[in-house]
């Protein structure tokens, strides 16, 4: 039979009706949104919430710290002011040359701890210990135990180095070693506490690409600048975020030590925020502060993570 013929029978067969059938329609569950309504409502109230009544107020002036009532629409000029404000440029400088000469010296510290105790024995465990408790101990107790050793000419720091004949300065009442002797405070509180996220990320290096580097003869210096640290750049990005988070929300240990003296040598972002808030009471300057200090400090976070992002495509 032809091709012709056969489509001709096809033709005259009668089909019938095509039946699609009917899909049942979904029922939305509201039990997820009823589970995390709670949990949206309190994040709402203390999370976002506060956020836009900090923006509200960075709009306002308020004469001596009234109310609502009485205060008066300005737009940006609190955030001219701030930025005029000779003060906020001292503490803005400070808070720089604190987050620099912390940020350093601690990741050095947090990456050699945890190269010094990557491997699993009891020394190990006992030398994890002790590196991580400074990272227990309070903040303030933290400040209130640096203030007994940063005391001139009895304190404990100067005690040792009498005996060695040097005389030591007067750590927290010279303008020019003052901030110096805070930031050596933040150094030896959170270098243990950073040394945890290398030694997750040092887990993480498969062993194969070290064996490969000493196959091919590298030596320990080597590995380290070619193979552990490329490796570790996500981790550092996440560190370098959160040590960010920290020294820009951290100031009880300024007023504890200094108040931000002497001659606001000490004086960081912060305390600043502070004083203008809860001292001069210029609440709309404290909120116009909050905003350009948070404002930074989110380009500087977007900026790590997208290096942290690289660095896991690179892995990958």
């Amino acid at each position: 039979m032809s091709l012709a013929g056969t489509t001709g029978i096809l033709e005259g067969v009668d089909r019938g009706p095509v039946v699609v059938p009917r899909r049942r329609p979904r029922r939305r569950s509201y039990l997820p949104y009823a589970l995390l309504a709670p949990s949206l409502l309190f994040l709402g109230l203390f999370t976002y919430l506060p956020v836009v009544r900090v923006i509200v107020e960075s709009l306002y002036d308020h004469p001596h710290g009234t109310g609502a009532v009485t205060a008066t629409f300005v737009g940006l000029g609190n955030y001219t002011k701030v930025l005029a404000d000779p003060a906020f440029r001292q503490a803005a400088l400070n808070n720089l040359v604190y987050a620099l000469g912390t940020l350093i010296p601690t990741l050095a510290l947090a990456l050699a701890f945890a190269l010094a105790v990557q491997r699993s024995s009891r020394f190990s465990a006992v030398l994890r210990t002790v590196f991580f408790f400074p990272s227990l101990v309070p903040l303030v107790a933290a400040a209130s135990l640096f203030f007994f050793i940063f005391l001139p000419g009895i304190g404990l720091l100067d005690y040792y180095l009498a005996k060695i004949g040097v005389s030591g300065p007067n750590w927290l009442g010279d303008s020019d070693i003052a901030l110096w002797s805070v930031i050596g405070l933040t150094v030896w509180k959170n270098a243990g506490y950073y040394m945890l996220f290398y030694i997750a990320g040092l887990q993480n290096i498969p062993r194969d690409t070290i064996e490969a580097a000493l196959i091919d003869g590298a030596n320990a210096w080597q590995r380290l600048r070619y193979v552990i640290l490329p490796a570790l750049l996500p981790t550092t990005s996440f560190v370098v975020v959160i040590a960010l988070i920290n020294l820009l929300t951290s100031v009880d240990h300024v007023i504890v030590l200094t108040r931000g003296g002497p001659s606001n040598a000490t004086n960081l972002l912060l305390y600043y925020i502070f004083q203008a808030a809860h001292e001069n009471f210029e609440i709309g300057k404290a909120a116009a502060a909050t905003l350009l200090s948070v404002v930074v400090l989110l380009a500087i976070s977007l900026a790590s993570m997208r290096i942290m992002s690289r660095g896991s495509h690179h892995e990958a």
